[in-house]
């Protein structure tokens, strides 16, 4: 009978018999919990949607970022002239591979009055070490706020675990003050806390998937962009080569 009168009690929003009123809706559950487990149910959400706001704006870049080194690329190897392909992007929002051959045929430009006058020493090197800090800032891009995603993953479960221990002290402490172990008395408090873990969960496991996936993505085109450069550093050789 307690409890056909507590479920009539929760569905109705009518306080139950241990002064809980919000029912166990996800809503009533956040209302009748405590100030602690509300700000680690605040704290969570935040957290939950801030991650997939970054993995959303990762995803679309890379996704953009694959897009336009395909397409630079399919230009590249097609025998156009280096100097032609670097006047119609010098000027352009390039990333990747792109970015990497216009900081280095920028350096080339800048090398070729010193090559006239003390020789061709130095200037490979130069180029390398221009494409190297162009690499170094585009990875630094990508990876930027991943740290995050990393930080939810690992500490939103346990986050979520005290607001469960949280919630379960709360219920030993309505049975001690009720003297009873009736289920209206320790419900509210045992469902408050399975909601906090359930929310610290649904912060985490999307993290942690999404940043392996884009930490694996961003590895595919760091190979991508080291392979570029060895192949352009190649180049730039033998044109040093014939011009000696």
């Amino acid at each position: 009978m307690d409890l056909i009168l507590l479920a009539q009690a929760g569905s109705q929003g009518l306080p139950d018999p241990a002064g809980h009123t919000g029912g166990f809706s996800l809503w009533g559950l956040f209302l009748q919990a405590d100030i602690v487990v509300k700000a680690v149910m605040i704290g969570l959400l935040v957290a939950s949607i801030w991650s997939w706001a970054i993995i959303i704006e990762k995803l679309f870049l890379l996704v953009r970022i694959e897009r336009k080194t395909n397409r630079f690329e399919d230009q590249f190897w097609s025998g156009r002239s280096l100097e032609d392909l670097y006047a119609s992007m010098a000027q352009a929002d390039n990333r990747s591979s792109a970015a990497l051959f216009v900081s280095a045929m920028r350096e080339w430009k800048r090398s070729q009055e010193s090559m006239m006058r003390a020789g061709f020493l130095g200037v490979q090197q130069r180029i390398e070490r221009a494409m190297d800090v162009e690499m170094q800032k585009e990875m630094a891009s990508l990876e930027s706020r991943l740290l995050f995603l990393a930080t939810v993953g690992s500490t939103a479960p346990f986050v979520g675990l005290f607001g469960t221990v949280w919630g379960i002290m709360n219920s030993f402490r309505a049975i001690a003050a009720s003297k009873s172990t009736n289920l209206a008395v320790v419900a509210p408090g045992i469902a408050e806390a399975l909601f906090a873990t359930a929310l610290g969960l649904l912060a985490a496991i999307p993290a942690v998937i999404f940043y392996n996936k884009i930490t694996n993505d961003i590895s595919k085109l760091a190979v991508r962009l080291e392979s570029f450069s060895g192949e352009f550093s190649s180049i730039i050789s033998r044109q040093l080569d014939e011009s000696v």
